[in-house]
């Protein structure tokens, strides 16, 4: 068989060697689960439940927030996926051997919040979030970065 191109071998941390990789949007995610906990928290029962319009629109104001809820839930699992399978490498694990169990923690919380409605659960995902962001930021030598993404996306509402 005659080659026309020579064989070229390439090294990439993913498919397609991007290194585009950021915590924030798995902390906003996070932040949206836990904001629709808190609203969910706060509505009202109507006063009467037999009066249609205002049971459907309870309803309705519920449906809503549970299905954000949900769908945010999976988007920061997703995020973080990406971050533990094409970031994070062996000698990350080295320097950070927690790293492993928090990012086991966070996305085990991302299905927890998906099946209940749980002040802590939210918050302690996106307590996780911070802390693998702490790390990543470490990693990528640049931790002043940590503290801007903290100023942006603790003051998300």
């Amino acid at each position: 068989m005659i080659r026309f191109f020579p064989k070229i071998f390439a090294r990439a941390h993913c498919d397609i060697p991007c290194g585009v990789y950021e915590p924030t949007l798995a902390k906003i995610a996070a932040k949206t689960v836990a904001r629709m906990v808190e609203q969910l928290e706060k509505l009202s029962m109507p006063k009467n439940l037999k009066d249609k319009t205002s049971f459907l629109q309870y309803s309705n104001h519920i449906a809503r927030r549970i299905t954000v809820k949900e769908e945010h839930a999976q988007l920061c699992k997703k995020e973080l996926s990406v971050l533990w399978s094409d970031f994070f490498k062996n000698q990350h694990l080295e320097k950070f051997p927690q790293l492993h169990d928090t990012f086991w923690q966070a996305e085990k919380l991302c299905s927890q919040n998906k099946q209940e409605v749980n002040v802590e659960a939210a918050q302690k995902l996106v307590d996780l979030v911070d802390e693998i962001a702490h790390i990543f930021y470490e990693v990528k030598d640049v931790p002043q970065r940590y503290e801007a993404y903290k100023e942006i996306t603790d003051k998300l509402y």
